[in-house]
């Protein structure tokens, strides 16, 4: 694991309110549309939201029916919040404390694979690369991916770190023709503090 990356974000976490960072949403609405439209709650899919942390995109899905979801964050101090949230619910959910660059997930493992704000502080190719690879690993055939990352107008850094910014096409690129893009859209993320940031959101399936 990398662990200055762990100290930084564990660091985040215990110093400022989960309302508190720019990148909170009371309510994910853009990431349960499109999850609702490409896994809806009636298959029972398998989710994992990757850099889920503190994010309440858990306990909606759970309200909804979701049964089996995993959330996985690097930093324990987020998993930590969201468990204390949920309460009793929170013992049917897997957490698992990984850097999703570094960690083994299980073969064909998800049918939906979500990322909201992580793939873009992955600015180092090999960095990517092992994201990939275990994304196509943990994925099953036919399952779907929906990432989030700021689009090529978004911010130049979060957190006092660079990010890379994207447009659909380049994930494309980048992830490979295992993936086929099936949508691309925009939406621009009103944050805690009256600012304003554009995200990119792609939905591709897994071939």
């Amino acid at each position: 694991m990398n662990a200055p990356r762990q100290i930084h974000w564990n660091n985040i976490y215990a110093t400022k309110l989960v309302n508190g960072v720019s990148w909170y949403q009371d309510i994910p609405e853009k990431s349960l549309q499109l999850i609702h439209q490409f896994m809806p709650v009636e298959r029972q899919p398998a989710v994992i939201d990757v850099g889920g942390g503190a994010s309440r995109l858990v306990d909606a899905l759970w309200a909804e029916g979701y049964r089996s979801l995993a959330v996985l964050d690097i930093a324990e101090t987020a998993l930590a919040k969201s468990q204390a949230r949920l309460g009793s619910a929170s013992e049917h959910i897997a957490w698992l404390v990984a850097d999703v660059t570094d960690t083994k997930l299980p073969n064909d493992a998800y049918d939906l694979w979500h990322d909201r704000a992580v793939f873009h502080f992955l600015v180092e190719p090999e960095e990517r690369s092992r994201y990939v690879q275990l994304l196509r690993q943990a994925l099953k055939p036919g399952g779907v991916l929906v990432m989030s990352t700021f689009a090529p107008d978004g911010p130049e850094k979060c957190s006092n770190l660079t990010v890379r910014r994207y447009d659909c096409d380049e994930v494309g690129r980048i992830l490979g023709p295992t993936f086929k893009l099936l949508l691309s859209d925009r939406e621009i993320h009103q944050t805690p503090f009256q600012t304003q940031q554009a995200f990119s959101y792609c939905v591709f399936q897994k071939l």
